[in-house]
């Protein structure tokens, strides 16, 4: 992938903040393409002219059609502490997407339970728990209506497997582009319309607050 200084949101000596676009992957997996995360490996070894291994950790992940938000820790400290964080639930993450503007709740909260089918890497929903389900909850507010969709804007309270996509998709209204949750037609350029568009943290070092914004990617019904 090409990446550029601008994709940088913020970076110190502990994390470094990545605006990741959509269709590139966080972690390598068997099709063999280049992740996200050797990219920054490569970007801190040239930057600093470091030899031999570079300590990268990943703190939050990202679905590969999902563009935004991509934290990373460059030291051990930083990793197991902002790893802790996601435990605590410590890091406020704000999503955005865009669904069909038929859909006319304008707030709301979706909670329940997600199971994980590994072979089809899809989870599925439940009013009740099930052996090897997770709770989840999230809320959500309409921010925009255009012609035809929305968008909607979820503060993700957990971080359960495809979470988001899976809980508009069981009430009827799949995120546009995402055929694997029922959307119809997929995006010109494989990804989906959800975007991981801001965070807030205390640094797990320096104890300062930190807020991140993504800007969404700059084509499509975003730019709307």
């Amino acid at each position: 992938m090409a990446f550029q200084d601008s994709d940088i949101l913020f970076e110190d000596n502990h994390l470094i903040i990545v605006n990741k676009p959509c269709g590139v992957l966080v972690q390598g997996d068997k099709t063999g393409d280049v992740p996200l995360l050797e990219v920054i490996r490569k970007y801190i070894k040239n930057k600093y002219d470091k030899k031999g291994n570079v300590f990268l950790g990943l703190v939050n992940r990202i679905d590969r059609p999902t563009s935004g938000i991509v934290i990373f820790a460059k030291t051990s400290k930083a990793l197991s502490r902002m790893n802790e964080k996601l435990k605590n639930r410590e890091i406020k993450k704000i999503y955005w997407l865009i669904i069909s503007n038929k859909f006319k709740s304008k707030e709301g909260i979706l909670e329940g339970w997600f199971k994980k089918n590994n072979k089809k890497n899809k989870s599925f929903f439940s009013t009740k728990e099930n052996d090897n389900s997770k709770f989840g909850i999230l809320t959500y507010k309409k921010i925009q209506t255009l012609e035809k969709y929305c968008k909607i804007q979820v503060e993700l309270i957990t971080g359960r497997h495809h979470q988001i996509r899976c809980n508009f998709s069981e009430i009827g209204y799949p995120i546009l582009g995402d055929l694997k949750y029922g959307s119809k037609r997929s995006n010109k350029d494989g990804g989906i319309y959800l975007h991981s568009r801001e965070i807030d943290f205390i640094h797990p070092v320096s104890k300062e607050k930190i807020h991140i914004k993504a800007k969404p990617p700059a084509q499509g019904l975003w730019i709307i």
